[in-house]
């Protein structure tokens, strides 16, 4: 296994030569790719090539098998098989969504912290009247799970939606089997993993009797765009009103009299798309296995950068004056750290970094640090040293 302190820097050698002079600390929001996926997309190339109009069949007899036994050994799955894969989980999401009942209104259960891929949609779709939804707050996280148990009991509900890691904190749920429990059988429960799968070593495992977890490649794993999955309880029987031809694929040739889907998980599949974002996540996930590269050991270099860079703070950095830190010691986090900042000091921030060559980002008056493989503690280092180098914002004027 490569040493934990250099050595996942030689697998990232075309992106970091491509950018020689800047740090990347969006890894939390998209990752460096690893070389081998760049052969992947060739790979690809060479496929179509050769397989031309029978790609599709390939791909369904050999890739994507594949690529769901990889992924489904990180979750703990029994029954790989039910993934369900898609170039976004916007895309599965809608599909899912097309499921509830479309002759009145749902209930939708969520909370305040999730991605614009649902937060959004949700909010056109209540502007339609179709849905209620009830919004419990992400945070203090102490108090989600318990509020989530409450708003449960309250009432019925059709759709259960929450993230297992919130993307604007950091702040992980680690209470998903308790809340799953607690939604009855007749509501559909969704989790959002994307903050979580490939970043912390937690494989959902039972849950995913009982859950659809859905997340993808464009961040911690690796792959990039293009290669979402949904993994869809076994014993599941819905009919996405929303569908595409390779939900039936195996009867594409066949009289369509009827409107058929996959036993798998597959019903909840679309259309035609670019498989190549497919390519690239397995490759990572096949480097991963010939080079020993376990989640556990990835999330532990992360972590150790995380306590460099929060050791470096101790030492008072006079731009983050006024700011709160969402980071709880003593709890699981992501792998970013968020400090709320006053006004537009964190948009502030963003520009002056990028000037020295350093990217992050932000979410509202959240700045965002993300931590990846293809870091080291000279680089933590780097950032502490520029930080410090940057203003006090100016004091508030008196009114």
């Amino acid at each position: 296994m490569p040493d934990a302190d250099a050595g996942y820097k030689k697998y990232y050698r075309r992106f970091l030569e491509a950018h020689p002079d800047q740090l990347h600390f969006t890894a939390h929001s998209h990752h460096y790719w690893p070389d081998v996926t760049r052969e992947a997309m060739l790979q690809y190339w060479d496929d179509a090539a050769l397989q031309v109009d029978d790609k599709w069949a390939w791909l369904h007899t050999y890739l994507m098998p594949r690529l769901q036994q990889r992924i489904g050994t990180l979750l703990g799955s029994n029954s790989p098989q039910q993934l369900c894969f898609a170039p976004s989980t916007h895309e599965l999401l809608v599909r899912l969504l097309s499921c509830l009942a479309l002759n009145r209104k749902v209930q939708i259960l969520t909370s305040s912290a999730e991605f614009h891929s649902f937060s959004r949609q949700i909010r056109r779709l209540e502007e339609t009247g179709w849905c209620q939804v009830t919004r419990i707050a992400s945070e203090p996280i102490d108090e989600f799970a318990p509020r989530m148990l409450a708003a449960l009991r309250q009432q019925s509900w059709d759709l259960l939606f929450f993230s297992q890691v919130f993307f604007d904190s950091g702040l992980v749920v680690t209470d998903l089997a308790k809340i799953t429990a607690a939604a009855p059988r007749t509501c559909l429960v969704a989790i959002d993993a994307y903050h979580g799968f490939a970043a912390l070593p937690f494989a959902p495992g039972p849950l995913l009797k009982r859950v659809f977890y859905l997340a993808g490649g464009y961040k911690y794993a690796q792959g990039g765009e293009g290669c979402c999955f949904m993994h869809v309880p076994p014993d599941c029987k819905l009919r996405p009103a929303i569908t595409g031809w390779f939900a039936d694929f195996e009867h594409l040739d066949q009289p369509h009299n009827r409107i058929d889907y996959a036993t798998d998980g597959r019903r909840f599949a679309g259309a035609t798309f670019d498989p190549t974002g497919l390519y690239r996540l397995d490759a990572v996930l096949g480097l991963y296995e010939r080079e020993g590269i376990g989640i556990s050991a990835l999330h532990a270099h992360v972590s150790a950068l995380q306590q460099r860079f929060l050791a470096g703070l101790e030492q008072p950095v006079a731009c983050f004056q006024g700011g709160r830190w969402i980071h709880e010691p003593g709890r699981p986090h992501g792998h970013f750290l968020a400090i709320e900042l006053p006004g537009a000091r964190a948009a502030t921030l963003v520009q002056q970094l990028k000037q020295q060559g350093i990217h992050s980002d932000r979410r509202g008056q959240r700045l965002r640090f993300g931590f990846g493989a293809y870091h080291d503690d000279k680089d933590i280092d780097r950032l502490l040293d520029c930080l410090r180098t940057l203003p006090a914002p100016p004091p508030p004027k008196p009114r």
